[in-house]
């Protein structure tokens, strides 16, 4: 008997017509699956559209309202194995398109049970083995940390500047007014942490997570202090000490490109802006306890971070998701109470004072949204792809809606030495 008698062979001829079929069913029973599970939407409203088909799930009302159009029904496969992960890969491949991002991303945190569904079973399964791999290969080891942060912040300076303001701040800002531009209000977040930390001439600050210099700049040219400020990023590092020579303050200012855990020195103020999320659970501790040692017994430290729901902590810790997967590696939220639980377990530093910043944050996200998208031909000309754009579109799409139903948050949170007395909030804005 030749092999191709055999009873069990397949030709050659009929391989792509299984192949075919198998596909089919994969498909027609992931779509089944997925539509099951939207059916449990209860507030907010989601259409589907896939060709012929429209199914509406939920109902609208006051609450958001986002339409979804299947453009492969390999979406549905990417879906039932990888969760919300699958989802956020399908918008970034093409596979589907969302008339509005931010309204679906409400909607889902609105729905939780439908998300957690969504990212439980096979999904599930993957999501955690994704989670744990993730966690050991993106540690936030010395080298780790300079990895993480390159595979983002180094990307491209000149990306950067397409869509944040001139002030290069990548973190939220703060709008006194609804008619503020987005430099004015970065400014007054600036102005706001210098007076919150009571800056003045004869203050050494060290600022962890230099960023592209801002801080920095304005903390010596308004308040009169020198300043230390890290990073372990080489662009922004090489673009910060361009700024500060451009400003004439490299006698005040310093730039070091340094891990926090290698500072040296003691300091009378310490600020951090939205590089905490960066340090990673396991070394919360470590870095609390860093910052600690290198301020004056009577020293003050601001930070700002992005936080997580403290009810949502221990899952965000322990499981993969789009944004650890694709914008940021080696990031992980804290939560208010994980950062304070920190703080009192490493140090004796003691919570003056907390600040709730988060619907500027949506606010902020908005506006780096659409001038992303509003100069989607000059991304594409220093390099980056159609796949690129999309993915950017959803991450900042998605945090938009995150912070708008207070899924994540920002935070102010001022801590104090033992020896310190002459903590008074600075006024804030209304």
């Amino acid at each position: 008997m030749n092999a191709d008698s055999h009873p069990l062979a397949i030709h050659s001829s009929s391989a792509p017509a299984v192949e075919v079929r198998r596909r089919a069913f994969a498909e027609s029973f992931s779509r089944r699956s997925l539509l099951t599970l939207l059916g449990g939407i209860t507030d907010g409203a989601i259409t589907l559209v896939d060709g012929d088909d429209r199914f509406v799930f939920g109902n609208a009302g006051d609450a958001p309202s986002a339409t979804v159009t299947i453009v492969d029904p390999a979406a549905y496969r990417a879906i039932l194995f990888s969760g919300s992960v699958g989802a956020g890969e399908s918008y970034m491949k093409g596979l589907l398109t969302c008339d509005d991002l931010p309204a679906l991303a409400r909607i889902m945190v609105r729905n939780l049970a439908v998300l957690d569904a969504m990212d439980s079973g096979v999904a599930g399964l993957a999501r955690r083995a994704a989670g744990w791999l993730a966690a050991w290969s993106r540690r936030n080891t010395r080298a780790g940390s300079r990895r993480n942060i390159a595979q983002h912040y180094d990307l491209s300076n000149d990306l950067f500047e397409l869509f944040l303001d001139e002030s290069m701040m990548y973190s939220s800002a703060i709008f006194e007014r609804d008619d503020a531009s987005l430099a004015e209000a970065q400014r007054t977040k600036l102005d706001l942490v210098c007076r919150k930390l009571e800056l003045k001439p004869g203050d050494h600050l060290l600022e962890i997570g230099t960023g592209w210099g801002s801080l920095a700049i304005h903390a010596a040219r308004a308040y009169g202090c020198r300043v230390t400020t890290t990073t372990v990023s080489a662009e922004q590092h090489r673009h910060a000490k361009e700024r500060v020579r451009a400003a004439g303050l490299e006698g005040r200012i310093e730039v070091l490109l340094r891990d926090y855990r290698d500072l040296e020195g003691q300091y009378d103020k310490l600020v951090s802006i939205e590089m905490i999320e960066a340090v990673g659970h396991e070394f919360l501790d470590d870095f609390f306890r860093a910052c600690s040692e290198r301020l004056a017994p009577d020293g003050m430290m601001l930070i700002q971070a992005i936080t997580i729901a403290d009810q949502h902590h221990e899952r965000h810790r322990r499981t993969s998701d789009f944004i650890k997967e694709y914008i940021f590696p080696g990031s992980c939220l804290p939560s208010v109470t994980s950062m304070v639980a920190s703080a009192t377990r490493a140090t004796d530093l003691r919570l003056c004072d907390l600040q709730d910043l988060t619907p500027h944050y949506a606010r902020t996200l908005r506006y780096w949204r659409e001038r992303f998208l509003g100069r989607v031909q000059q991304v594409h000309r220093l390099g980056f792809d159609e796949a690129f754009v999309r993915m950017w579109e959803y991450y900042l799409a998605y945090c938009e809606g995150a912070f708008e139903e207070r899924y994540l948050g920002c935070v102010h949170a001022l801590f104090a030495k033992p020896d310190c007395r002459r903590v008074a909030i600075a006024a804030r804005p209304s």
